[in-house]
């Protein structure tokens, strides 16, 4: 498995008492190689065993009926979770919150919880970096110019989608992901960049006098006004400056 792989992941729950009564409620994970989306996501909707709020229904759009219906208990997904995210770093946006209730849940079905050293935060990163100004995930994809088209409720997935952005461009961007930037100085080093030289003499022109002279002639029936007249002028100047 890649060195270079990590797993931007999101979770949405009943709440914020993920060691109380509250649950998750959707899981989300986006693979990243290099700090770019491969295209291999793992998702599922938990079935809480409670009720959900009404106000976490109008940021989510979950029901209880729809998680009843569409979703699993959190023990028959825990096994896939574990296999998608094998052993790679896990980056969420708050991921103290995220960390708390998978780890909460993983213990209730009788899992290993995951170490706090696994866990980068982009909301952390994004504090650091623009230290007093808005770190939310919202306000982050403003900043970077990031779409939030898709996102009219918040969903497990979609928000992972969008972290991973973030996370790309807090790291530097396209450019840095594709390798663009990496001429860099190290401490104590400086960057030769190399200047075009001009020539030690001048190159004998491949035209012979017979073809400068006829295309000269042809540029004269053109008329005083053409932009070729223009060049060939400029072009006199110059080979008698030598």
């Amino acid at each position: 498995m890649s060195g270079n792989r990590k797993i931007v992941f999101d979770t949405e729950t009943t709440g914020f008492d993920a060691r109380g009564e509250d649950r998750i409620t959707e899981l989300g994970c986006v693979e990243i190689i290099d700090l770019l989306p491969t295209g291999r996501n793992y998702h599922a909707y938990i079935n809480p065993r409670r009720s959900v709020p009404e106000k976490v229904t109008e940021i989510t759009g979950l029901t209880q009926e729809f998680l009843i219906d569409n979703g699993v208990f959190f023990e028959e997904a825990a096994q896939d979770f574990l296999d998608f995210i094998g052993d790679s770093p896990l980056i969420a946006h708050n991921s103290d919150f995220d960390r708390g209730f998978i780890n909460a849940e993983l213990d209730r079905a009788g899992f290993a919880e995951l170490p706090r050293s696994r866990f980068i935060d982009t909301l952390q990163i994004a504090r650091e970096k623009f230290p007093g100004s808005p770190a939310s995930l919202d306000a982050l994809c403003k900043r970077y110019g990031i779409s939030l088209a898709s996102r009219n409720k918040h969903g497990a997935i979609i928000d992972a989608e969008l972290t991973a952005e973030v996370y790309l461009q807090l790291n530097g961007g396209r450019a840095r992901s594709l390798g663009l930037d990496d001429v860099s100085a190290k401490d104590g080093e400086s960057i030769l960049i190399p200047v075009a030289q001009p020539r030690p003499y001048k190159l004998e022109p491949l035209s012979t006098v017979e073809e400068r002279e006829a295309h000269q002639n042809f540029i004269v029936t053109l008329g005083d006004d053409t932009i070729w007249q223009k060049y060939w002028r400029k072009a006199e100047r110059t080979d008698s400056r030598g």
